[in-house]
């Protein structure tokens, strides 16, 4: 069955999510501005930008600073959590979860251009979320992570070939949750169309000389 919200922007395999927990309290703008410059250098088309505990103040000065450092016709940027605050930044998209709108009102929200994730299962999938209007389903976690607080067991590389099989070809699937360089071509090989890292890339000394690596194993 033809999958009815797939979209011309071409995924990457690899979609860094930038935590606020990484960026210093002072010089953040200056530190943001650095990141994403090199980041868009290294090769880098998607990111997500995520801000839980901020304020709205700092969310808009955080992301003024992101878009500015990585242009638009080169990097798709996505806001965690805040549907409603993605046209005002400028981003191109919006990932949303529980205790967010969903999908279908981020869809009324932004139109039908904007770029919308949502969670997609970890033992199964979600039931129905197929049927919303989202562009693509994170999965996992597929191992412990530190980055997210998280209840649910990992799924594992298996889980991700289940989860998958139950989704069929089109959805592009995002497998999250402490994915390394060495399990990321397994996560792939397993189903999963795109990797999310998060610590695995921010905690490194320079994120942009990393990113290089993955690219180079992931295409």
């Amino acid at each position: 069955m033809h999958y009815p919200y797939s979209m011309s922007f071409f995924f990457p395999k690899i979609y860094p999510i930038l935590d606020s927990s990484i960026i210093p309290a002072t010089g953040r703008a200056e530190f943001l501005r650095r990141l994403g410059g090199s980041l868009a250098e290294a090769g880098v088309t998607l990111l997500e930008y995520r801000n839980k505990p901020g304020a709205v103040a700092e969310l808009l000065a955080d992301a003024a600073v992101l878009r500015a450092a990585m242009p638009a016709g080169q990097v798709k940027l996505i806001l965690d959590d805040r549907a409603d605050l993605v046209e005002q930044v400028g981003f191109d998209g919006v990932h949303v979860d529980t205790n967010d709108v969903t999908p279908a009102e981020a869809r009324r929200m932004l139109g039908p251009d904007r770029i919308i994730g949502t969670f997609g299962g970890g033992a199964a999938l979600v039931p129905g979320v197929l049927q919303t209007p989202a562009n693509y389903f994170s999965i996992g976690i597929v191992f412990p992570t530190r980055t997210k607080l998280v209840t649910s067991a990992p799924i594992g590389i298996e889980g991700v070939r289940r989860l998958r099989e139950l989704a069929g070809p089109e959805p592009v699937l995002v497998a999250i949750g402490g994915i390394t360089l060495a399990t990321a071509p397994d996560a792939i090989a397993a189903g999963a169309s795109l990797v999310a890292i998060a610590g695995a890339l921010f905690r490194q000394p320079d994120p942009a000389v990393e990113f290089k690596k993955w690219k180079a194993l992931l295409g």
